[in-house]
Order: C-alpha cells, then sequence, then structure tokens
C-alpha cells in the first residue's frame, strides 16, 4: 500500500501521455512537410524544465536547429531564428501561465507555428495554438506526462528526418512504461518513506546529476522542494560542480545524486566518488535500482529522467506527511499580481 496514491488514475495518465505518440508523429510529419525548419521549446517555470531532455536530445542527435528560451525573455529579446518556419512548443498544466500566453502569441505575432501540450484543452493556451494535444493531469502526475509527450515529439521529429530507424520499436518499448513507473514507485515507497523522516529536519541540499536527468534536478529542486517544501536547494550541474560547489561541502552537507542511464552517467559517478571522501550524507537515487522490466538500454537511457520523477514524487509525498506541509500549501505563488 502506497501513500496517496492511485494506481489506476496513475496509469490512466501516463498511458493517456503514452496515446499522443501517432497524433505527434502525424503533426510533427505535417509542419515538416509545410517546410518546417526550426524548433523552440518556450515554455514558462517548472514545466518547461520538463521538455529539456527532449530538446537536448534533438541538439545532439538531430541535425534540426532547436532553441531553449524562457517566455519571460523571448518577448524581450525576440530571435532572429523564430519565425514562419519555427515550431514553438509550450506546456503547460494550466494553460494559463500568464508569461507563456504572452509568449505564444509573441510566437504567433512572428508567424510561428504553435504547439500547446495541456491537461485542458478549455485554456488560452490550448485554444490560442495551432496544435493543441490534451492530456488531463495534475502536479502529482504531471512530470512524467510531460516528459514522456515531449520525447515522443523528438523521436517523432527524428523519425521524419530519417535521423532514427528504430522508432516504432522505441514506441513499443514506451507503450509498457506506465506499468513499470507503477513498479519502480512500489519498489522506492520504502526507501522515500526512510529518506523522508531522515531529511524532514534538514533545510539546505545540493542537488547534482548530468544529461538528461539534469532537468530533473532542476525540476525537482526549485518546483517541490523550494515552492512546494520551502527548503533550500542548490541545484547543479555535475559537470559544474568541481568549478566552486565542492568547497561548500563539510561533513554534514546534503547531496543528492540522481544518477540516470545515458552517457552522461560518469559525471555523477565522478561527483559521488569525491562527495563520499567529505560528507557522510550522500543520498544516491539510481534508476538502475529499478527493474523496467523488458526495456533496452537505449530506452532506458531516454526514460532515466521520467522514472527520476515517478520515484520521486513517493519522496514527496512522504515528506509532506513527516513535515506537516502540505504540498500545495503557498505563501506568494498565484496569490498575487506580480
Amino acid at each position: 500500500m502506497m501513500l496517496k496514491f492511485d494506481p489506476d488514475a496513475y496509469l490512466t495518465v501516463q498511458r493517456g501521455a503514452v496515446a499522443l505518440a501517432r497524433p505527434i508523429r502525424e503533426a510533427a510529419r505535417r509542419w515538416l512537410d509545410d517546410g518546417g525548419t526550426n524548433v523552440f521549446f518556450m515554455g514558462a517555470g517548472g514545466v518547461n524544465f520538463l521538455m529539456l531532455p527532449a530538446a537536448r536530445l534533438l541538439q545532439t542527435r538531430s541535425s534540426l536547429p532547436v532553441h531553449i528560451e524562457m517566455s519571460a525573455e523571448i518577448v524581450h529579446s525576440g530571435s532572429e531564428h523564430l519565425g514562419p518556419g519555427s515550431l514553438a512548443v509550450f506546456p503547460s498544466v494550466s494553460g494559463t501561465t500568464k508569461e507563456a500566453v504572452e509568449a505564444l502569441r509573441f510566437a504567433k505575432s512572428r508567424g510561428a507555428t504553435v504547439l500547446s501540450l495541456t491537461a485542458d484543452a478549455a485554456t488560452p493556451i490550448a485554444e490560442l495554438a495551432d496544435i493543441s494535444l490534451t492530456n488531463p493531469c495534475a502536479d502529482p502526475t504531471s512530470s512524467e506526462n510531460f516528459s514522456l509527450q515531449s520525447l515522443l515529439l523528438a523521436l517523432a521529429l527524428m523519425d521524419a528526418r530519417g535521423e532514427i530507424d528504430d522508432y516504432e520499436a522505441v514506441i513499443a518499448e514506451l507503450h509498457a512504461l506506465p506499468e513499470l513507473l507503477v513498479d519502480a514507485k512500489r519498489t522506492f515507497e520504502p526507501r522515500a518513506e526512510e529518506l523522508a523522516a531522515e531529511i524532514a529536519d534538514e533545510q539546505h541540499h545540493i542537488i547534482t546529476s548530468a544529461g538528461g536527468s539534469w532537468y530533473e534536478a532542476m525540476y525537482y529542486g526549485m518546483c517541490i522542494l523550494e515552492e512546494m517544501q520551502w527548503i533550500w536547494t542548490r541545484p547543479v550541474h555535475a559537470s559544474d560542480f568541481f568549478h566552486g560547489t565542492l568547497e561548500l561541502l563539510e561533513a554534514d552537507t546534503s547531496v543528492f545524486i540522481f544518477a540516470g542511464e545515458d552517457e552522461q552517467r560518469p559525471l555523477t559517478d565522478r561527483v559521488e566518488r569525491f562527495a563520499r571522501t567529505v560528507t557522510r550524507k550522500v543520498r544516491i537515487i539510481d534508476t538502475r535500482d529499478f527493474a523496467l522490466a523488458g526495456l533496452s538500454a537505449r530506452v532506458r537511457a531516454l526514460i532515466s529522467p521520467i522514472v527520476l520523477a515517478a520515484v520521486l514524487e513517493r519522496l514527496s509525498t512522504h515528506l509532506e506527511r513527516v513535515r506537516g506541509h502540505d504540498l500545495t500549501l503557498r505563501r506568494y505563488y498565484k496569490k498575487g499580481d506580480f
């Protein structure tokens, strides 16, 4: 029995995300056939972090130009690359985030094609988009949902451009992922409860990772521990850990290492080797610890951030209980015009 977890509801969301593979593929092909030239990932806040493993996949494995922009910045700076050949991707749970709405209108004014990924079709971001894809979800299920959808988009674009030859095989494996994520949550549950109790009164954590999993480290630090638990965090990329952050380590410094399975794994291994020589509080969450039966090494590498998001939700739920701090409690967010 898992604390505050409804497996049927969770499976509905994640199966819904995977089911978007076909419409995403069709949309990607149409856009490319219509003369698409580049992609902009332009969300606002934490949800945009969830797009970045897919954006990075395209940047390193495709020749399609990819741009990563903050919604709040691009409306001020503009971009010479944003225009009629651009696909501007906007993810949003609420569909109402004001920075994203403003950036969406800006992208359309430049002639870009807007693709929205939302949880509600009756929202501004969905209604203003040229291509609107919707899968109902909420905060506890949204990370995996949006990470999956963006991965499906990256794979579809690469497939349409002839840059991968195993699209169908990868998608077939991804269809098994929702059930495997439930298994991973169940496996992690005892450790989540134990770890939450261990860190309940700790107020500062360094969180590090690399590769696709780095973006989950940023997301978890900012959007969960800081926003939802008011805990100070210092997310730092594993390659940057040795350019300043290592000087913060003392015997009781908390260091979380999110270890994935892509080609950047050696960077997190390096941090672990060093950190263990200084602090007794090295906490590693490693996707290799989860069976994920039937998934190939290639797919495991692609979905490491998704697995981390799934199991970290268990930690968040237990932190909420032991700290007596509801995950929905906010002091300022969406409580004023700022």
